[in-house]
């Protein structure tokens, strides 16, 4: 198979796999399965910070949270050693999930073993597709996630977790997040969490 039929049938696979979380998320009075949804944005991300990016980080983009829904947070003990176990191991299995798909469809050993770097994203300070792909999450997270967690959250605890995401993101993913389309409340949250 040529090298783009193969990246169409992985974006297929991965897709086809994300369509089955049974939560749904509404955007613009239309409801999708909501890995499927921000799979999608995850891309969309990488391809306004990179129009071009390579086939790797394309492909760790589409399945960066695959089949998510399968490992719920709720079976994790709900404290701070709880979450970051629940991420560690979730990191694992999508990796091992895009790994097997990319290999059923035909992909190098090369490009498996790239796109499985890259989801564990285990050199995010060295690695500049690394801290790419972080920036598409947490601008994706930004962009949709953030009011519903701030409603949620307490102000406190809510700052710490901005504080902590924008650690994560580079100088292009500050100012990519900064033109963002935020609430007020969001903006707020972010304008106290950047001066403290």
């Amino acid at each position: 198979m040529e090298k783009d039929a193969l990246f169409e049938v992985a974006f297929e696979k991965f897709d086809a796999a994300n369509s089955l979380d049974p939560r749904q998320w509404l955007v613009d009075g239309k409801s999708y399965p909501q890995e499927c949804f921000f799979a999608e944005q995850h891309t969309k991300w990488i391809l306004k910070l990179d129009p071009d990016a390579s086939d790797a980080l394309l492909l760790a983009s589409r399945c960066q949270h695959i089949c998510r829904w399968e490992i719920p947070r709720k079976s994790y003990p709900m404290d701070r050693a709880g979450y970051l176990a629940w991420r560690s191991d979730l990191k694992k299995f999508h990796a091992e999930k895009a790994g097997t798909i990319l290999k059923d469809i035909g992909f190098d050993e090369d490009t498996v073993c790239r796109v499985q770097q890259l989801n564990l994203k285990k050199n995010l300070q060295n690695d500049s597709e690394c801290q790419m792909l972080e920036d598409a999450l947490c601008l994706t997270f930004m962009e949709y996630q953030f009011d519903d967690l701030i409603a949620g959250t307490e102000e406190e605890k809510m700052i710490k977790i901005v504080q902590r995401t924008w650690g994560k993101m580079s100088e292009r993913g500050h100012q990519e997040a900064l033109k963002l389309n935020l609430s007020e409340t969001a903006l707020t949250v972010v304008q106290k969490a950047l001066a403290s």
